[in-house]
């Protein structure tokens, strides 16, 4: 089983539990270092994400605005939501291993765990929504991340804007969709805070990766960690616009220091 061809064939993969059974079987190989690194090849872009095949996919500016939580179809139509978040960081990860070659073993060892990572919140966030009446597919989604993806083709640039950019801000929504489901307490919402906390913990550490393998782009392209929001800015215009709300203690324990925190956030900030 080689190691590049397989992984750009799972990533086009558009069935969920097709792509995930690949990947479960491929991951297994890995393991057991039963894959062959072939010679370094050029990864096509997908024209398409793989989820078009199941999804309505419209721009972020038209999706409908979701419904009350406190109703079945609000709380489903936060699930899909994120679920679709899940679903497209599962493509993203294999991608991270799959387009860049050459990189250290410890490189992909850490993008396959992620990827493995995401299906799991992925499986665990459909079986509460298929408890709810609904499937991957009910809602409409966007393909954002999708589309960022494909201005990210350096690993300098990836590395700073899907993970350590994109992913973080997971890191500061999670806890404010935790405590509105709260607020609501009933048998659904305590499913999905149950699943939102594993997947906000988990998601540390995928930042963490993120940042480890930024600063090791930075220290092969020479170019200095702290430039770290002009990189961004590069692709997304703006991303240095305060939030309301930033999860401090999380985005320290995955690489952010307080200057960077500052620049997006009022919120007190004592380094360790």
């Amino acid at each position: 089983m080689r190691f590049f061809a397989t992984l750009e064939s799972i990533i086009n993969t558009s069935q969920p539990v097709e792509k995930i059974a690949r990947f479960h079987d491929f991951y297994q190989n890995y393991q057991q270092g039963r894959i062959l690194f072939e010679e370094a090849q050029m990864f096509k872009d997908l024209p398409h994400p793989s989820y078009a095949a199941i999804c309505d996919i419209v721009p972020a500016t038209t999706l409908p605005k979701r419904t009350s939580l406190s109703t079945a179809k609000g709380k489903a139509w936060l699930l899909h939501s994120i679920m679709h978040i899940e679903y497209s960081a599962i493509d993203l990860a294999l991608e991270h291993a799959c387009r860049f070659t050459g990189m250290p073993a410890e490189y992909y060892d850490d993008w396959l765990k992620v990827a493995d990572d995401e299906i799991r919140h992925f499986l665990m966030l459909e079986e509460i929504l298929q408890k709810l009446g609904y499937r991957y597919g009910s809602f409409p989604v966007h393909a954002f991340l999708f589309d960022v993806s494909h201005k990210c083709r350096d690993l300098l640039t990836r590395m700073a804007v899907v993970p350590r950019y994109l992913e973080a801000s997971g890191l500061d929504a999670s806890p404010l969709v935790i405590d509105k489901l709260r607020r609501i307490d009933d048998e659904a919402s305590r499913m999905m805070i149950a699943a939102l906390e594993v997947i906000l913990e988990e998601e540390v550490d995928h930042v963490q990766k993120g940042d480890r393998w930024y600063r090791y782009a930075c220290a092969q392209e020479g170019v200095d960690p702290s430039d770290y929001f002009d990189i961004v800015e590069s692709v997304l215009p703006g991303a240095r616009k305060p939030k309301a709300y930033v999860n401090v203690a999380s985005r320290k324990r995955a690489g952010f220091s307080c200057d960077e925190i500052a620049v997006i956030s009022s919120q007190p900030c004592e380094e360790s």
